[in-house]
């Protein structure tokens, strides 16, 4: 197995909400090294990556969501409070079709997160309820090596260095929130059980994507997992853009250095 030149790599990328901006990180690895990623699968934010990726317009999204912070992050939020989740999402999923305008990415929605999309007699919810790394579905050729990304990984988080920028930045992000969270606590005791409610299913889907995930690593065996702690950060954490595209650069050193060290010795 080569670890530079014209390696071709079958490229999956898991699902995992904010988690998901590690992907960047990963990827841009990847193409430093020169490896040749032939063709991509992903689910929810692996999709979307995936996506603009392929689309060429990477480089723009990291840039844009780079620029996030607290007042631009309440914008993009429209909240709803439903039993269906606490977002209806149309606000983001607008802004992201400026970098992916041929996708219809409007048909994703992340249960207890975003409220699902209702299309004649079906609802849509995000594909990683059932398959958050796609790996079966990547397509691949012959002499290539399946490279997967688990940002939902059950491992210790290692925090990479964070700027001063990006420290006042999260200070200012978790002010906000506590606010929002207050104030909905105060208006409604009704609203505090429905947040009550989405943190326990929100957790118990979370564990149990997680499980399932694992499920389909060991059935799949790809040649190159690459994991990032999901601990790392929340699903709606994208204030922590830098800091998740740094992790997954750290998470993917880390494995294709000990692949070239292998084939050296």
């Amino acid at each position: 197995m080569k670890s530079t030149g014209n390696q071709k790599v079958a490229l999956v990328l898991s699902g995992g909400g904010a988690r998901g901006i590690a992907h960047i990180g990963v990827i841009e690895e990847l193409e430093k090294r020169g490896y040749e990623i032939t063709s991509i699968a992903g689910t929810s934010m692996g999709s979307l990556i995936g996506g603009v990726y392929a689309a060429g317009k990477m480089n723009q999204l990291k840039e844009w969501i780079y620029t996030l912070d607290k007042g631009k992050v309440f914008r993009l939020v429209d909240f709803t409070l439903s039993k269906q989740g606490l977002f209806k999402g149309e606000r983001v999923l607008k802004k992201m079709k400026d970098y992916v305008p041929d996708i219809l990415i409007e048909d994703l929605a992340i249960p207890t997160v975003l409220t699902p999309v209702k299309e004649e007699n079906r609802l849509l919810v995000d594909g990683g309820v059932l398959n958050n790394i796609p790996m079966a579905h990547v397509q691949r050729q012959e002499g290539d090596m399946m490279i997967a990304v688990n940002v939902n990984a059950d491992i210790p988080l290692v925090k990479p260095e964070m700027t001063e920028e990006a420290v006042k930045k999260q200070s200012l992000y978790h002010k906000k929130i506590s606010e929002f969270y207050s104030h909905i606590r105060r208006s409604s005791s009704s609203a505090e059980e429905n947040l009550g409610y989405f943190s326990l299913v929100t957790k118990t889907l979370d564990l149990m994507t997680m499980r399932m995930a694992e499920d389909k690593i060991e059935q799949f065996s790809p040649e190159v997992l690459i994991s990032v702690s999901r601990e790392s950060c929340n699903v709606y954490d994208f204030y922590k853009a830098e800091e998740q595209v740094e992790a997954g650069r750290k998470a993917a050193i880390e494995v294709l250095e000990t692949i070239q060290n292998r084939e050296v010795s």
